[in-house]
């Protein structure tokens, strides 16, 4: 329970408080949980693929997570503004780049939900129209997936970096970053196993599975966006 600089008696306001609460739970929390499930769950465990495809369980799992991630954002910026005299009294090189940091962090996430929102439409057999960006992978869709995957990550980590200077800066209890660090480890060591594991599948053939009449899947397709994603004939 002691703070990090070790002193006997710590405290700070309960707005501050509450700040560094919402955003650990906003980035430490939701936005890695949903990553990892955008990332992973494509096709679930016990999914019968290729014969079953297009789980929508990853789709609103990851909207969820970063839609909170971004609700807990908002207000956890709102909450130190009523805190802003007992900030500016402390303020130094660090509290800065945290500032810096944070606001760097609110405009990339509002930057994805706005680059989501403009993705191009889904196409394939399911659609009506049956051609679509996602579907037929234009050039518009391969560079929202190159943008939106690319500045997720960044984001992700530089709001690693932003939580553990907030708990330098506000003195937090030890526990808080032990648990914290537990916590991250336990999230990369999922990840290791699941990427070793092969369940990075690329989105177009989760969507559309894996016959080469789709477009998505033709020899001169464009291959899979991002780092480790399988694309395969035969994902069974």
């Amino acid at each position: 329970m002691q703070p990090l600089s070790g002193v006997a008696h710590h405290q700070i306001a309960d707005a501050v408080a509450w700040h560094g609460r919402l955003m650990v739970m906003a980035w430490g929390v939701c936005a890695p949980l949903g990553i990892l499930l955008a990332r992973y769950w494509k096709i679930a465990p016990k999914q019968a693929f290729p014969d079953k495809i297009d789980s929508k369980f990853w789709w609103h799992g990851h909207r969820f997570f970063q839609w909170s991630a971004l609700a807990l954002t908002v207000v956890g910026i709102g909450l130190i503004y009523t805190a802003a005299p007992q900030v500016a009294a402390k303020s130094s090189r660090a509290a800065g780049l945290h500032q810096t940091l944070g606001y760097a962090i609110l405009i990339a996430v509002v930057a994805q939900v706005v680059h989501a929102l403009f993705r191009g439409s889904k196409g394939g057999p399911t659609d009506a129209a049956m051609r679509g960006d996602h579907y037929d992978m234009t050039p518009w869709r391969i560079f929202f997936e190159r943008t939106h995957k690319s500045l997720g990550w960044l984001a992700l980590l530089t709001a690693f970096f932003t939580i553990a200077l907030g708990l330098i800066i506000s003195d937090a209890p030890r526990w808080m970053p032990l648990s914290l660090g537990i916590w991250w480890i336990g999230l990369a060591a999922l990840a290791l196993r699941w990427q070793r594991t092969g369940r990075c599948i690329d989105t177009y053939q989760a969507i559309w599975g894996i016959d080469a009449a789709h477009p998505g899947n033709a020899a001169d397709a464009a291959a899979p966006i991002g780092i480790g994603i399988r694309r395969s004939r035969d994902l069974r």
